[in-house]
């Protein structure tokens, strides 16, 4: 994802949580209260990682070779 590098990932991703929970809820409004966290569509974190142009094949395989839990 590319963004401008004057605007906060926080407000990036805040932005994106906000907009697509509304999204979600006008369409599929009797369908989205299992996967609510209390009355949020969103858990209140999030994760941002940089792979430093890396080709998309690459960043695949290394995520699907991470150890899983037992």
């Amino acid at each position: 994802m590319h963004y401008p590098p004057k605007v906060a990932l926080s407000r990036l991703v805040g932005s994106l949580k906000g907009v697509s929970a509304r999204r979600l809820r006008q369409e599929f409004p009797s369908h989205i209260h299992k996967y609510l966290w209390g009355e949020h569509f969103w858990s209140p974190s999030h994760f941002a990682a940089s792979c430093g142009g890396a080709p998309l094949s690459i960043v695949k395989e290394y995520t699907e070779n991470q150890k899983r839990p037992d």
